[in-house]
């Protein structure tokens, strides 16, 4: 292979490889190579999964019934509430990542990290799946939560055998979970074995033992679990699946699951592909961007600079969104500070106004509003014939447009309005800046996925777009904007517990063995396999699955009844406190760190959400300790596992050149063809996605209308809908403080977001010590001891931060379709705290003695 480390070993990964030919110019459309194989989506109909009910836990009383806390302590941190923000970012962010990058890092490794973060030759954030700009970078092309993220990873201090000789599980589960993760790097592989309250060290050869004795013993394979975070790069996860799918499994949750799974399962049978359609250039080229159900400056903050090149080039912007977040109001970019001619102005002016129309819908009343936008535009095209809807468009590519059209036509006004909360008039303004463009993107996340129907909100979306011939064309598409850096590429290496029989043939006929065709478990049906027994070994690659799943209480349960809990990770989380009979707590290596082996100074790989995929090359070297990259704990429990059923020679060889495991890939998964090659061009490379080049790769080979069905749910007069959020100071499950200064919250999460008028009518002032409880199906879960806090939120919703309310998300109500968990949408009532609320005394005080 050209250029290939594998003819000069000692070239791994290095700069002076990579080549300019064929990279993306800004501005025009992307050489991505033929569309990939179809991507049908055939999820497991609802009537084939775990239908049988999960006692409800008692979820309040939980913390006087196990020692090791499963949700974070009650205690008050401190609440100090300010004015929300109105503008994301400027100087207080520039303050905020330097204080984040230096504070954990120190001054040397938190600026080299910093500044080598996002660079083509650099290492990938490891939070968000932002994409990079395909021409110029910037010396800062990072934001805040990078920041934190990459200061984080970059910590100097180390949570080694020495911390968890002093500290029982018990004792670190009474710690936050910000302190946890301040804690330190793991640094050594730790053993807890049967009645140990701690962890202790144990030899790498000992705990691949360890795994594989537990894992042979098993009556099946189906009988193990084995998750995965999105921050786990390409090379690690292929092999991931490889050895789960060697061993005789699709048992294969992950992340996805719970974040946009909705997004594959209403884009691939609409469009052909379960991924979004546009570039970053579109973005800036775009004449109306939507963006619904997403919180940019907090959870993709390197968006706005997006968002503000397209408003300077004349963009219009319509955020739909249940609070007025500071990031959909105005940006003050941190890069302006650079620039002489626009540094004063940043600092003094108000910053750019990113939205345009704000729609304050009520929680889970999207697809309501796209109804009424979508029957205004009908309304209008009626009086233009010929200007509003692209009859050219519907004729070439598309099916199902009758359908559609009288579904949108037959919802009713009072319907649209009472469900989204959004006036007729409001939605016309909408309408109306779109009527004559079809330059649009429409960007979301979880706000729409984790509703009840956010996969047929999604489909809402995509009939937009098509009736207006928005898509495949530049400056157009759809933008399901992913969490974590690899989240999608994850998917893409075959993390996927429904795996396509293209898929499971080629990998077959690449490693020459019978890969298991039945459908394994995703992660709520792993949840309920786990609690209810059926399950002996989970196996969890990163991530947090307590801390990020529904029903706390119902995860830390199933945990519990486990013979062997396997947490690879890079720092401590509450998700490795509760534990199986035996647990096993593997260090390996960030996105930021060297990893040398025997061919010299590897790379891996990520794709991000527009499905770029970039090289990720650390550059500090990593903490003294027994530390390993994910590659080779992969390859040592897969040697010790599966002895001679595998290849072992090919797992050595793979651990050794990472340039192995990626010809490998380029042999099995579409779009990868001479993967080494195109990984070294600066930037990386497109991957192949047909509805960009309106090549729907669908069954009948068109982009598909779908006629929904709007459903109206009803709550008793006492009830509000529960929406779980992120603070500004953390990236999914992981907490880097207790401040949301753009919120104007500091010092406290346990906080319940309320419209003045319900507090009122429930009789509670700012600042009240509350009890929650949902409701679902007759069941009831109460969490104890949060405050109310007003706030500018539509009547009869309320909202949270995760994980503090993720125990009141019951694990059976989930989305249709994609089987995510309803985050945004929970039935509760809000009580204040009772005192004699809890266990009996006596139970107490059993518990602490």
């Amino acid at each position: 292979m050209e250029d290939s480390p594998k003819a000069d070993p000692g070239k791994a990964g290095n700069a002076p490889q990579q080549q300019a030919a064929n990279k993306p110019q800004s501005g025009e459309r992307p050489d991505q190579g033929e569309a990939p194989a179809p991507d049908h989506y055939r999820p497991d109909p609802q009537a084939m999964r775990d239908q049988s009910t999960i006692p409800a836990p008692d979820v309040a009383n939980a913390k006087y019934h196990h020692p090791i806390l499963a949700q974070p302590p009650e205690a008050p941190t401190g609440l100090h509430l300010t004015e929300p923000a109105k503008v994301a970012a400027g100087v207080t962010a520039v303050i905020k990542s330097m204080a984040f990058g230096w504070s954990e890092g120190g001054l040397n490794r938190g600026t080299r990290g910093l500044l080598n973060m996002n660079q083509k030759d650099g290492f990938d954030c490891s939070s968000c799946a932002w994409p990079d700009p395909d021409d110029h970078r910037s010396v800062a092309e990072f934001c805040e939560n990078g920041a934190k993220a990459t200061a984080s990873d970059a910590d100097e201090r180390a949570a080694g055998p020495e911390f968890f000789a002093r500290h029982s599980l018990a004792e670190l589960s009474k710690m936050t979970d910000r302190d946890q993760n301040n804690a330190g790097r793991l640094t050594h592989p730790l053993v807890k074995r049967p009645g140990d309250n701690h962890y202790s060290p144990i030899e790498w050869p000992a705990a691949f033992q360890l795994i594989a004795d537990n894992l042979n013993a098993l009556a099946s394979p189906d009988e193990a679990v084995f998750y995965t975070s999105g921050k786990v790069p390409n090379e690690p996860a292929f092999l991931f699946q490889l050895f789960v799918r060697q061993f005789g499994t699709n048992n294969l949750p992950d992340c996805s699951n719970m974040c946009h799974e909705s997004s594959g399962a209403a884009l691939s049978p609409t469009l052909g592909l379960g991924k979004g359609s546009v570039t970053l250039n579109d973005i800036h080229e775009a004449e109306v961007i939507i963006i619904i159900g997403q919180n940019p400056g907090t959870n993709h903050p390197r968006m706005l600079t997006a968002l503000q090149k397209a408003k300077r080039n004349g963009a219009k912007v319509i955020a739909v969104n249940p609070l007025p977040e500071a990031g959909l109001l105005a940006f003050k970019n941190p890069q302006d500070f650079m620039n002489p001619l626009r540094a004063l102005g940043t600092l003094l002016g108000d910053g750019t106004q990113i939205t345009d129309l704000f729609l304050q819908v009520r929680v889970d009343g999207d697809m309501a509003l796209l109804r009424g936008i979508m029957k205004h535009l009908f309304e209008a095209e009626d009086l233009n014939p010929g200007q509003v809807v692209d009859r050219a468009f519907i004729d070439e590519y598309t099916t199902g447009f009758e359908s559609f059209e009288q579904n949108i036509r037959s919802t009713s006004w009072e319907d649209i309005e009472e469900l989204s909360g959004i006036s007729r008039a409001q939605l016309l303004e909408a309408a109306n800046l779109l009527a004559r463009k079809q330059k649009i993107v429409t960007c979301w996340a979880m706000g729409v996925t984790q509703q009840r129907q956010g996969v047929q909100t999604i489909q809402e979306i995509v009939n937009l777009h098509l009736m207006k011939g928005a898509i495949g064309k530049p400056g157009a598409g759809t933008c399901p904007v992913r969490g974590h850096s690899n989240v999608q590429g994850d998917r893409t290496m075959g993390i996927w517990e429904q795996p396509t029989k293209e898929f499971l043939d080629a990998l077959s006929k690449e490693f020459d063995f019978t890969p298991p065709y039945a459908h394994g478990l995703d992660t709520v049906e792993s949840i309920k396999a786990m609690y209810k027994g059926k399950t002996k070994v989970f196996f969890s690659l990163g991530g947090n699955l307590l801390g990020a799943g529904p029903d706390t209480e119902v995860i830390a349960e199933g945990m519990r009844k486990q013979k062997l809990t396997v947490f690879v990770g890079t720092k401590l989380n509450r998700g490795h406190l509760t534990t199986g009979e035996t647990s096993l707590l593997l260090p390996c290596f960030t996105h930021a760190d060297v990893d040398m082996q025997k061919a010299g100074h590897q790379m891996t790989s990520c794709e991000n959400s527009m499905g770029v995929v970039s090289q990720n090359k650390g550059i500090l070297t990593p903490l003294p300790g027994q530390m390993m990259s994910e590659v080779a704990i992969l390859a040592g429990v897969s040697i010790a596992t599966l002895g001679n059923r595998t290849n072992i020679a090919d797992w050595v060889a793979m651990t050794e050149n990472y340039d192995v495991i990626r010809d490998h890939i380029a042999r099995v998964i579409p779009g990868f063809e001479d993967f080494n090659q195109k990984l070294r061009r600066p930037g990386g490379f497109y991957l192949p996605n047909g509805p960009r080049e309106r090549k729907f790769t669908t069954k009948n080979g068109k982009a598909n209308f779908t006629a929904t069905a709007l459903e109206k749910y009803t709550v008793e007069p006492d009830q509000l809908i529960l929406m779980t959020v992120r603070s500004h100071d953390q990236f999914n499950t992981t907490i880097y403080d207790y401040n949301d200064r753009y919120r104007g919250v500091h010092g406290e999460r346990r906080v319940l977001f309320m419209n003045r008028q319900d507090m009122a009518d429930r009789g509670l002032q700012a600042q009240a010590l509350i009890d929650i409880t949902s409701h679902f199906e007759g069941t009831h879960r109460t969490v104890e001891k949060f405050i109310a806090v007003p706030y500018d939120i539509p009547r009869g919703n309320v909202a949270a931060y995760f994980p503090e309310a993720n125990p009141l998300v019951p694990v059976g109500s989930v989305a249709k379709v994609s089987n995510t968990p309803t985050s945004k949408y929970v039935v509760v009532t809000v009580v204040p705290t009772r005192k004699t609320l809890g266990a009996p005394l006596e139970v107490r005080l059993a518990a602490e003695a």
